[in-house]
């Protein structure tokens, strides 16, 4: 069985600096204020590293970024956020030749509980050799780690025992020092050579992310996170006249007014007239990717289309613009809504049941297909530049907010056409095909793909949960209404 060890930062992934992923734990797990303050101590870790300290500059980082945090919180922004950025990064010609090996074995500095779900599920590793963190009587990260550095080395030893790996990854200068790489038969640095070719058959590709949390649109590089916090009282504020302004104008005029304060919807295809009185309304089957979506989709038809919804809060529903149809999640119960909502007029329904912020369909349920032959599909899609608008984990009732944060938000509805009848379940075709027929074609249309997973699938993931909020939560809206209020204007805090 042939081995190979690699190292993480500067190796398996492009950036040797882990400093932008402190930043994410700091951001997600803390708050702002551990944020901006690890942000202002850049320079100093910065100066630490030319002056060839950095396993200090790296304690500092762990230190500020960690100290007091509860650790099964470290533990779920590393699950749910830094996956999706640690994907971004990999360094393919490094992942082929590791890939290519039996056995495979990572090492970094970073503490074993950020990187292990990533290494293991994506990177599909054997073994993760880290630093650990310690953890007090009360379950908190000291923002300490258990032993130096050099230990890590002295874990590679006796994982492999007197068995020599075969290949040694490492950067331009390896950050685990030479013993890591003497250890093996043979070793590697950038620039990587392509995997031998007798080996290209055993290669596999990293397992895509397909969920993912956290507000943050791009990694909080140190010039990134600088931008960010410049940005975010202006966010505030361009956000809270963005809402007032759509409160108050008419559904007609919000594509119209979006440009002059920044946003941008984009309209492909035709979308069909309003319902006729007395005759059954078109059912729009869209794609989900954030809460405003039906919101969005009103402004382009010219007018409120009630939306079914699942498990979203009162508040939510309170302040909503157009109106909502809450489901119950028992099917003849929800037929029937769906069925009186539909001889009334339009109607708006994502039959994924939960956002999904990446290039992915989730499954779509079949009682739409039931329930009506008169179905438009709809492709919704948005770009966000800062902040995203959709959480597992967070506050909710904030995602427009979020949405509306960003300097240029852009939503995109495309209009496929009605299907046609034989496409219906009137034709024969069971609930379950018209659903996967829709999925796909609105994948098609996005350049996605479709998958099998659910919204309780998601929330596992992200949340360790079912994703569904109580309807019996003794917070009134105003309760809730305050706390996010406070949200907002105290500590920021964000996860």
């Amino acid at each position: 069985m042939e081995s190979v060890v690699a190292e993480l930062e500067g190796t398996l992934l492009n950036d040797p600096d882990p400093f932008s992923y402190f930043m994410l734990i700091a951001f997600e797990a803390s708050g702002l204020f551990r944020f901006a303050l690890l942000l202002m101590l850049w320079p100093v870790i910065r100066l630490l590293e030319i002056c060839g300290k950095g396993d200090a500059g790296l304690r500092l980082t762990i230190f500020v970024a960690t100290a007091g945090v509860p650790m099964l919180e470290i533990e779920a922004v590393s699950r749910a956020v830094l996956p999706k950025f640690y994907f971004d990064d990999i360094d393919m010609e490094a992942w082929r030749i590791f890939s290519s090996y039996d056995k495979r074995v990572v090492v970094t500095k970073t503490p074993r509980i950020m990187v292990e779900r990533f290494v293991k599920e994506h990177l599909r590793a054997d073994d993760v050799i880290g630093s650990e963190l310690s953890e007090n009587r009360f379950g908190l990260a000291t923002g300490f780690i258990q032993d130096d550095f050099d230990s890590i080395t002295r874990s590679i030893g006796a994982l492999f025992g007197d068995e020599q790996p075969n290949l040694g990854l490492g950067g331009p200068q390896s950050g685990s020092g030479p013993l890591f790489l003497s250890m093996c038969k043979e070793e590697q640095h950038p620039p990587f050579t392509t995997a031998k070719k007798h080996d290209l058959h055993h290669i596999i590709r990293p397992l895509p992310v397909i969920f993912h949390d956290g507000r943050l649109a791009k990694r909080p590089t140190p010039s990134a996170a600088l931008l960010i916090l410049l940005w975010i009282p202006l966010g505030i504020v361009l956000a809270t006249i963005r809402i007032l302004v759509g409160l108050v104008l008419p559904m007609w005029a919000i594509p119209r007014m979006a440009p002059v304060f920044g946003g941008k919807v984009v309209v492909k295809g035709t979308p069909p007239p309003p319902a006729v009185p007395g005759s059954s309304g078109v059912l729009f089957v869209c794609t989900h990717r954030t809460l405003m979506d039906p919101v969005v989709l009103s402004s382009v038809l010219h007018r409120r289309i009630p939306a079914l919804t699942y498990s979203i809060s009162r508040l939510s529903e309170i302040l909503s613009p157009i109106p909502t149809v809450r489901l119950t999640r028992i099917r003849d119960v929800d037929a029937q809504k769906i069925k009186r909502q539909l001889e009334k007029g339009d109607l708006v329904v994502c039959p994924e049941g939960t956002t999904c912020r990446e290039p992915f369909l989730l499954r779509f349920s079949g009682l739409f297909a039931e329930l009506t032959d008169r179905i438009v599909p709809v492709a919704m899609n948005y770009r966000v530049g800062f902040f995203h608008a959709t959480t597992a984990r967070g506050w909710k009732a904030m995602d427009p907010i979020f949405f509306f944060m960003n300097p240029r938000p852009i939503y995109e509805v495309t209009f496929l056409n009605q299907l046609p009848v034989e496409a219906t379940c009137s034709s024969g075709k069971s609930p379950h095909d018209v659903a996967n027929y829709v999925q796909r074609i609105l994948a098609a249309t996005l350049g996605f793909e479709c998958t099998n997973f659910t919204r309780k699938d998601k929330y596992r993931v992200l949340a360790g949960n079912d994703g569904i909020v109580s309807q019996t939560s003794d917070r009134t809206p105003a309760k809730e209404l305050m706390c996010i209020f406070k949200k907002i204007m105290g500590d920021f805090k964000l996860h």
